[in-house]
């Protein structure tokens, strides 16, 4: 460990000053608190024992690998941690991994937490969501994707402990059901965000028993739910109106045109719909809602979406002026003629990121329209169209944005669109 600065001295000068006979406590978490980046309050701890217990003291989040006595050491020294991340990697897992021994030192021991990560713990049972709910009240956020030994029972407990849960995320969490939404909607009415994506036992009604108690959802993932549809969609358009922003519906087959309708009556202030794969999704809904969400709709992703043609599309572009990412993979209808009423519009639409692979009926004239109208452009997805490839780009001198990636042949890795 270093020794405590010195101020001052030499042959020359007066007698050195220690800092740490000058500053006091306050003014040094005032130090602290100024310095925004992770390496710097990491380098503050390195000064000396004084400066490193500060640091400790004052630390919020804290990633940490699992053990019950590495734990309950770390919670000794960082007593006001609010974050812990003990997710595990996808790739690479260590063994035994995070326990339900360790989720009983975290619920004694990090009374103050209020974020916790643990996803890709698939270690973890029923028993250690028990201690949880027991012993964390503040609890606000909780990650659990891919635990799937979960269920129902250890689920429930979390949410008759934790009343204040804003954030909650159980992909792939196979084994839960509609029960635990019942229990959501009966102990947690300040759920914002809620993930259940690839959740296949849960049903119309437990959608419809979770938007009864809870109606302040930002965002709700329901993407590879097969059984949900129009029914329990259409009641979350209509007890979260006001609040909802992000709607995931991926490879849900059974939603179709009354879902949208129903969101482009009721959810003016959406952001974010993905309807990928839901094949019985048409023009007509699409309109509405283009006209409905015209002034919010950020990000779009219909891919796979058959009967899509150039009336929503054409709609879609005139309307939603504010429109970042947009996904139209595989849809076949869709032609030239869809994007040809954009040359009459003066205004450059806002698109960031665009997917049109597997458009067959979509050439690099259409294309060049998209490029005159999209200087913003930071990734386009041409894979797979029969009509344009990179040479028939380069013989029409077609002018990418300087920024732009483009993928003719898919050895681009995709950016995160949230689509």
């Amino acid at each position: 460990m270093s020794a405590p600065i010195v101020v001052g001295g030499g042959e020359a000068g007066p007698p050195g000053v220690c800092i740490n006979d000058v500053l006091t406590d306050d003014e040094l978490r005032s130090v602290l608190a100024r310095l925004e980046s992770e390496k710097d309050r990491e380098i503050f701890g390195l000064v000396c024992k004084r400066w490193l217990a500060l640091q400790s003291a004052e630390r919020r989040r804290l990633a940490a690998r699992a053990g019950p006595h590495m734990l309950a050491m770390l919670a000794a020294r960082f007593g006001r941690v609010v974050e812990l991340d003990l997710s595990q990697s996808v790739s690479r897992s260590f063994y035994p991994g995070v326990t339900d021994a360790d989720l009983a030192v975290v619920a004694r021991k990090f009374k103050r937490l209020k974020v916790l990560n643990l996803s890709h713990c698939k270690g973890i049972t029923d028993k250690g969501m028990l201690e949880i709910g027991d012993g964390l009240s503040t609890l606000q956020s909780l990650d659990v994707s891919f635990c799937r030994k979960l269920t129902d029972r250890g689920l429930e407990a979390v949410a008759r402990g934790c009343h204040d849960m804003r954030t909650l995320h159980l992909a792939s969490c196979r084994a839960v059901s509609d029960v635990l939404l019942l229990g959501l909607s009966r102990n947690c009415p300040n759920l914002e965000e809620l993930v259940l994506e690839g959740c296949t036992n849960i049903t119309d009604q437990g959608i419809t028993d979770l938007v009864g108690g809870c109606q302040k959802i930002k965002l709700l993932d329901v993407s590879k739910c097969s059984n949900v549809g129009d029914v329990g969609i259409s009641n979350v358009a209509k007890s979260c109106s006001s609040s909802l922003r992000t709607l995931k519906l991926l490879d849900c087959c059974k939603v179709g045109d009354q879902s949208v309708l129903s969101l482009a009556s009721f959810c003016m202030g959406l952001e974010t719909l993905v309807v990928s794969g839901c094949r019985d999704i048409s023009d007509e809904s699409l309109k509405s809602l283009a006209a409905a969400c015209g002034n919010s709709l950020k990000t779009l992703g219909m891919n796979w979406c058959l009967n899509v043609s150039d009336l929503s599309l054409s709609s879609i572009l005139a309307q939603c002026r504010y429109l970042e990412a947009l996904d139209i993979g595989c849809c076949e209808e869709v032609t030239d003629a869809a994007f040809q009423g954009l040359a009459s519009v003066e205004d450059v639409l806002s698109l960031k990121f665009l997917k049109i692979s597997n458009c067959p009926n979509i050439t690099v004239t259409g294309l060049g329209i998209i490029l005159d109208k999209c200087r913003s452009l930071e990734y386009l997805d041409l894979r797979s169209c029969p009509h344009i490839s990179k040479t028939a780009c380069d013989e029409a001198m077609l002018r990418f944005p300087d920024c732009c990636k483009v993928n003719y042949v898919g050895r681009l890795s995709e950016p995160d669109m949230k689509l």
